[in-house]
C-alpha cells in the first residue's frame, strides 16, 4: 500500500472503533428451588458481551442459554469488530441480516441483544454519560415492584420474601401463580394478609386458558389484585382481549417480555391484548429493539413496564415517559447486586447516579469465578 493510500484507509476509519468483543457464562444457582405457573429451575444462566475502545470497555449481558454466547462470538463479534462505536444502531441492522437464516427470535435475538447493550454502554462511556442521559433522561429514577413469590415457595417464605420488599419501601409486589390453581386463592390471601395495603399483582406464566383466567380474575379481584401478567399464553392475542375485556374493573392485563421484534409487540398492539405492554431488552433487541418497541406501545397509548434485569432497564425507563415501573425480579436483583455492582431500591425506586457512565455496572471478576462456564475473545485485525 503506498503513502496516499494509507492515508486515505486511516481517514476513513471511524475515530472511535470497536477493539475488542469478549463474552463469557456464568451459571450461577438460585438461592432456592424457584417455579412459575409453567417451569421450574434451580440455575440462573448469564451471558455477558463486553466490548472495548481506546481504554473504554462496557458491560451487556442476557439470560439465556450457554450456546447464546457460541452465536455471539461467531457470527455477531465480526460485526461490531471496527464498527463506528458511535454508531450501534448500524451494527445492529448488520446483525439483523446476519441471523436471516437462523431465526430471528429466541436465542440469536437474545445474542443480539446482549451485543447491542455493550454497544450503547460502549459508546455512553465514551461520551462520559450515564446511558439515560445520552437516550434524552426525562426523570432519574423509576419505581419499582418486587417480583418472585415462586408457586415452589412454602408460606412462610412466600410471606417473609413479600413483607421484606414492602419493608424497604417498595409499595407493589408480585407472585407467581398457575401451577397448582386449586391453591392460588389461598397464596393470594396469604400475600395479601403480608404486604397489607401494597398493590398486589400475580403472573400465571400462560398457565391458563382465558375462561379459566376470567374465573381466577374474579376470585383474585376479591383481595385488591390489579396486576394479572399473562392469564394465558403471550401467543394467544383473542385470549388476552377477552380477560382484558371481561376481567374485573381495576385489574389491568399485562404481557409482551417474550416479545423479541417489533412486530411481536405490533400484533399485541394492533389485537388491543394488553393495558401495559411489558419489554426485555436482553430479549427484544437490547436499547435499539427496546425504543423501537416502546415507540410502538406510545403510538397506541398503551403504557410499558420492564421484565427482570433491573440494572439494565432503569436508564431505559428514565428514557420512557410511559414506563410505569421495573420488575425487580428477585434472581436478577440478586445477581446483578452481588456480580455486577448494582444498587438497590431506596423509598422502592431505583435511581441514575450523575456519575455513573453507561450502565454503570460492572463485572466483578473474582465475585464471578465461582460461577464461570466458558470465555472467548475476539480482535480487531
Amino acid at each position: 500500500m503506498n503513502e496516499r493510500a494509507a492515508e486515505q484507509s486511516a481517514s476513513a476509519r471511524p475515530k472511535y472503533s470497536v477493539e475488542r468483543i469478549c463474552v463469557s457464562v456464568y451459571r450461577i444457582p438460585t438461592d432456592l428451588p424457584e417455579a412459575d405457573g409453567t417451569l421450574s429451575w434451580q440455575k440462573t444462566v448469564l451471558v455477558t458481551a463486553e466490548a472495548s475502545c481506546q481504554g473504554a470497555s462496557s458491560l451487556g449481558y442476557t439470560y439465556a442459554d450457554a450456546a447464546t454466547a457460541a452465536l455471539i462470538q461467531e457470527t455477531l463479534a465480526p460485526l461490531a469488530l471496527g464498527a463506528d462505536a458511535l454508531s450501534p444502531n448500524a451494527v445492529y441492522t448488520r446483525m439483523q441480516v446476519a441471523i436471516r437464516n437462523l431465526g430471528a427470535d429466541g436465542i440469536a435475538a437474545m445474542a443480539i441483544s446482549a451485543l447491542d447493550l455493550a454497544l450503547w454502554d460502549l459508546k455512553a462511556r465514551i461520551l462520559g454519560l450515564p446511558l439515560a442521559s445520552l437516550l434524552g433522561a426525562e426523570r432519574t429514577s423509576v419505581p419499582v415492584y418486587g417480583s418472585g413469590g415462586f408457586t415452589s415457595y412454602d408460606r412462610e417464605t412466600l410471606e417473609r420474601q413479600l413483607a421484606g420488599w414492602v419493608g424497604t419501601g417498595i409499595t407493589r409486589v408480585k407472585i407467581k401463580v398457575g401451577a397448582r390453581p386449586d391453591e392460588d386463592v389461598n397464596r393470594v390471601r396469604a400475600a395479601r394478609e403480608a404486604i397489607g395495603q401494597a398493590e398486589l399483582f400475580v403472573d400465571a406464566n400462560g398457565a391458563h386458558s382465558a375462561k379459566h383466567a376470567l374465573q381466577q380474575a374474579a376470585k383474585f379481584a376479591d383481595f385488591g389484585v390489579t396486576w394479572f401478567e399473562e392469564p394465558v399464553s403471550s401467543d394467544d392475542r383473542d385470549g388476552l382481549r377477552l380477560v382484558r375485556e371481561r376481567g374485573p374493573a381495576g385489574m389491568d392485563i399485562a404481557a409482551g417480555e417474550y416479545g423479541y421484534r417489533p412486530s411481536y409487540f405490533l400484533h399485541l398492539l394492533q389485537a388491543r391484548a394488553v393495558d401495559v405492554l411489558q419489554l426485555d431488552a436482553t430479549r427484544c433487541g437490547g436499547v435499539t429493539g427496546f425504543l423501537r418497541a416502546a415507540h410502538l406501545a406510545d403510538a397506541f397509548g398503551i403504557p410499558l413496564s420492564s421484565h427482570c434485569a433491573p440494572a439494565l432497564h432503569l436508564h431505559l425507563g428514565c428514557a420512557c415517559p410511559t414506563l410505569r415501573h421495573l420488575e425487580y425480579f428477585h434472581d436478577h436483583a440478586r445477581i446483578e447486586r452481588e456480580l455486577l455492582g448494582a444498587s438497590a431500591p431506596s423509598a422502592g425506586s431505583l435511581s441514575v447516579a450523575a456519575a455513573q457512565h453507561g450502565f454503570g455496572l460492572k463485572l466483578e471478576r473474582e465475585r464471578a469465578a465461582a460461577y464461570h462456564v466458558s470465555t472467548a475473545e475476539r480482535f480487531e485485525r
